[in-house]
Parts: structure tokens; C-alpha cells; sequence
């Protein structure tokens, strides 16, 4: 990994941004030709995967590190990933990757309701902790004009990451109070902490809406999709091995030097960040009433 890297770590301003509102942008994550070459990936993939029954509905396909080594790159991105391992440490791995194409909408035949959730699903139910832990976060590289509302734009509700409930219409059609549409252009970046309170919306323009999303987890977290990757360590560079899985089965929870150097490379580059202690986070507001939940969580 370049050491040039560095110049993008995660600045305080922008650690305290994430930790309040559960977000963070980075404009220009991609340069032109990088977003033209990502898209002509995603046609083809979405031309190879889209059924007649699916139609212009959303198309959404996991497991797609393997697919061209354009998407392997982005997962050590020099212009993202510091950031990421700012937010969560070191002893972290890949553990989700997905595409997401939505067509422009028929009004006559594409049916729709709004998906609001947090990521992770049973992790939600199952941890009795208030507020619920991090764990994991995902980078969303958009590829297509999402600048303005009514394209398709993933719906945010700032700050809702330290609610373990949302206050959300049972309607299935409307959204909550303080809900946003995350409005960026092509080649921007988008990190969102897993427990933000978010949402699909649907596509009144004339343009495809495509999103390439990267979740990162601590390593003893288990993999959300198939994660082909194994094949894919010949030759990857220690530390973008340690993101595609490699190190010990007990090197998640204890590891070793071998297991994470990722630690090793920022002990020598950047030490600030290879002593990992826990971030001071802002106080849990307290939980609110749930009216109706939605479904469709991803």
C-alpha cells in the first residue's frame, strides 16, 4: 500500500461529522475515466443479469469483487480507505460488496414502497445493547448524476444511527420526519455507518441510477454474501489480502502480526492509528416509539 495514501485520512472535522450524523461524502473519490470504465462494468453485468421479469425494477447483485479487477481496486481505494480504517481500526475485512442498477420508473408498471432499515437485520433484534454497536459500515461509489432529488437517491434520515427505532408512516408511500435524499454527482463516495436509518426511493428521471457498494466489518464478523474471493489472494499485497479475508480463524478475535498488517503497515507509516482505542462518541438520544416498520431490509 502507497504511503501517499496518507494525505486522505480521516480528518477530526470529518470523524466528527460521522459519529453525529452517520455519514460522510468525499467528493471526487473517482476521476472521470475510473467512473466511465466502472460503468461499462456494471452494463455488462447488468445486461448478463437483468430478466424480462425483473424488468426496470431495481437490480441489486452481491459478490462482485471477482468480477474485473476495477472493482478489486476499490476496495483499498487510496482516497477512501483511510478513511475507513479511521472509523473502525484495523483488524478489518471486506465482508459485503454489492451493485445496485435502478431504471428510470414506468409509472404504469413499476410498483413501489419505501424500505426504510438499518443494515445487518437479526443484528438489530438480537443485540440487547441501546445504542446498537457500529460494526460494520459501507462505501457507496456512484457512478451516475445523482445531484438532485427524484433519481433514485438513497434516502438518509441524518443522525438516526444513535435511534434504535424510527418513528416511520405504516403507509409503505411516505417517509419519515428529518428523511433526505443523499444528492452527489458521479464519482463521489458516500461512507454510512450501518445503523443509519435508511431507504431506496424511487427513479422519476430518465437516467439509470448505479451504485457500487463496499461493506467493511471487523474481521470476526461473518461474510454477508459468497465473498469469491480466495483466488484473488495470488498476488494481492499484504494488506488488501487481510480486506479479502486471509489470517488465521482465531487471528479475528486475537491476531497475530501475519493476521492484520494492515497494524504492522500503520505502526510504520501512520502510528497514531496502529494503537486502536475506541473513539469518544456522541451521547444516545433516547429511543423513540415505533409506529411501522417496512419491509425489504437489506
Amino acid at each position: 500500500m502507497d504511503p501517499s495514501c496518507l494525505k486522505y485520512c480521516l480528518t477530526d472535522e470529518e470523524r466528527r461529522h460521522f459519529n453525529e450524523q452517520g455519514y460522510l461524502i468525499v467528493e471526487d473519490a473517482l476521476n472521470p475515466a475510473s467512473v466511465a470504465r466502472l460503468v461499462d462494468i456494471v452494463d455488462r453485468i447488468d445486461q448478463r443479469e437483468r430478466t424480462p421479469e425483473l424488468g426496470d425494477r431495481l437490480l441489486s447483485v452481491t459478490n462482485i469483487l471477482h468480477e474485473d479487477p476495477a472493482l478489486l481496486d476499490l476496495v483499498d481505494l487510496p482516497r477512501v480507505f483511510p478513511k475507513v480504517w479511521g472509523i473502525l481500526g484495523w483488524n478489518i475485512w471486506s465482508y459485503h460488496t454489492h451493485l445496485d442498477v435502478t431504471p428510470p420508473a414506468n409509472p404504469d408498471t413499476t410498483a413501489w414502497q419505501v424500505a426504510w432499515h438499518q443494515d445487518s437485520m437479526r443484528v438489530n433484534d438480537e443485540i440487547e445493547i441501546h445504542p446498537r454497536p457500529r460494526l460494520s459500515l459501507k462505501v457507496g461509489y456512484y457512478l451516475s448524476d445523482v445531484s438532485v432529488p427524484g433519481r433514485g437517491n438513497t434516502l438518509i434520515v441524518p443522525g438516526s444511527h444513535l435511534d434504535d427505532e424510527l418513528d416511520c408512516p405504516s403507509d409503505g408511500l411516505s417517509n419519515p420526519v428529518g428523511a433526505e435524499p443523499l444528492c452527489v454527482k458521479p464519482g463521489s463516495a458516500v461512507l454510512i455507518d450501518r445503523r443509519i436509518w435508511h431507504s431506496r426511493s424511487r427513479n422519476e428521471s430518465s437516467l439509470t441510477r448505479k451504485v457500487l457498494w463496499y461493506g467493511y466489518s471487523y474481521r470476526w464478523l461473518k461474510p454477508k454474501d459468497d465473498m469469491t474471493v480466495r483466488h484473488l489472494l495470488d498476488g494481492a499485497d499484504p494488506v488488501r489480502a487481510q480486506l479479502l479475508g486471509s489470517g488465521s480463524a482465531n487471528g479475528c478475535y486475537d491476531p497475530s502480526d501475519d493476521d492484520v498488517p494492515l497494524r504492522g503497515w500503520l505502526a510504520e507509516n501512520h502510528p497514531a492509528d496502529a494503537v486502536w482505542s475506541q473513539h469518544p462518541r456522541p451521547q444516545a438520544r433516547p429511543p423513540a416509539m415505533v409506529r411501522g416498520r417496512n419491509a425489504g431490509r437489506q
